[in-house]
């Protein structure tokens, strides 16, 4: 069971009683099945209940000996932790479910959701950009999400350092969603969890990953085409020539959105992504007076609003030497031959809770290896 691209123009009806909810999630975290393969086991099976029937024998036809299909008790214990975190859960077709997302062929078949779900039908621009940011940098997705959200637009992006932080920050006041990688109940990175707590406050989480999942590398690109699919476009405002924030915009113009990118200095590698966009033809963007032309919105205001003051950033729970100091005991203890993961958490005597983001970290950065089994190993 692979998994192929799928495409329909009449995607399933909405689960409308408790037992079909439970076999829609069910299905989705059955080994193997992923949102292609339950669009397509959907549309020949009509029901999740008739899916999960036909699973083990579809499975069988595949090469998948003694396949077995999700445990109840699995579904189970994640409705139990999204009552108690009081998330909510969102079906592909169904009223609440994000406008914009609902149109992608890959669109997630559901969503957890935490916060205001109502922001998720308004009109979104999300702002992505560099966790390095600079000082110039995050200026500018302050200043672009303060403005966009004065003219009644709903700003998304990946809660991620840098770029992210600023833009969720300057929205707070007028809608914001943050798309998680992985569980809606796990904030990465951790100094974000004051941020994290205000957005459920004042703004939506959304992650389509199980409840309680630590966030890997692998799940990152997955992630970032519901930030592009939420919205009418997307604005780089740093990025390197390799970077999430390219495949961001690589995902927007797969799905018909429109790309922007803020212009920076050539020998900024930083800004090198965003010039590589704006000259194969992405939007230049300045000023959010750029993004409302280039989406053909007609901001529709009597007169400039009022100027606010931009939000200071955020009061971080873990230093950045703290940060920095744990991803050196890391790869200290690291090196070229594997090492299980469980084994590396004893070694240096610090919670996994603070563990798994650094190590999310490190494999971002291309400084460790996961490899199958739990190992890790240092790179170079």
């Amino acid at each position: 069971m692979t998994e192929e691209h799928y495409s329909s123009t009449h995607p399933p009806l909405p689960p409308t009683t408790e037992e079909d909810r439970f076999s829609w999630l069910r299905l989705l975290r059955s080994r193997r099945v992923g949102v292609a393969t339950f669009h397509r086991l959907m549309a020949e099976y009509g029901t999740a209940q008739n899916a999960l029937a036909a699973l083990p024998e579809v499975a069988r036809q595949a090469g998948l000996d003694a396949y077995e299909i999700c445990p109840a008790g699995v579904i189970d214990a994640e409705l139990r932790a999204a009552k108690a975190a009081k998330a909510q859960l969102l079906f592909l077709g169904s009223a609440d479910y994000p406008t914009h997302l609902r149109t992608l062929t890959d669109a997630p078949p559901l969503l957890w959701a935490l916060g205001d779900v109502s922001l998720l039908q308004r009109e979104t621009v999300s702002i992505v950009g560099a966790r390095n940011a600079s000082s110039l940098g995050t200026r500018m997705a302050r200043a672009l999400a303060h403005d966009l959200g004065a003219r009644g637009f709903v700003v998304a992006s990946g809660l991620a350092r840098g770029v992210d932080t600023a833009a969720h920050l300057a929205a707070l006041k007028t809608g914001t969603v943050a798309v998680m990688a992985g569980g809606v109940d796990v904030i990465y990175p951790a100094e974000n969890t004051g941020l994290a707590r205000d957005l459920r406050q004042k703004g939506v989480l959304l992650s389509e990953q199980p409840m309680g999942l630590q966030p890997m590398a692998r799940h990152f690109p997955r992630r970032n085409r519901i930030i592009s699919g939420l919205s009418q476009g997307v604005i780089v405002v740093e990025a390197a020539i390799k970077s999430g924030s390219l495949i961001t915009a690589r995902d927007a113009l797969d799905q018909g959105r429109e790309v922007m990118a803020v212009p920076g200095h050539p020998f900024d590698a930083r800004a090198s992504g965003c010039n590589q966009l704006i000259r194969d033809g992405a939007h230049l963007v300045r000023s959010a007076d750029d993004v409302t032309e280039a989406l053909a919105v007609d901001p529709a205001r009597a007169e400039d609003p009022p100027l606010a003051p931009i939000p200071p950033p955020p009061v971080e729970t873990r230093t950045l030497a703290q940060t920095a100091a744990l991803h050196q005991q890391i790869l200290d203890r690291l090196g070229p031959s594997p090492v299980a993961e469980d084994q590396l958490i004893r070694d240096l005597q610090t919670p996994a809770r603070q563990v798994n983001p650094a190590l999310t970290d490190l494999e971002l950065d291309g400084k460790i290896l996961r490899r199958p089994g739990g190992l890790l190993s240092r790179v170079g």
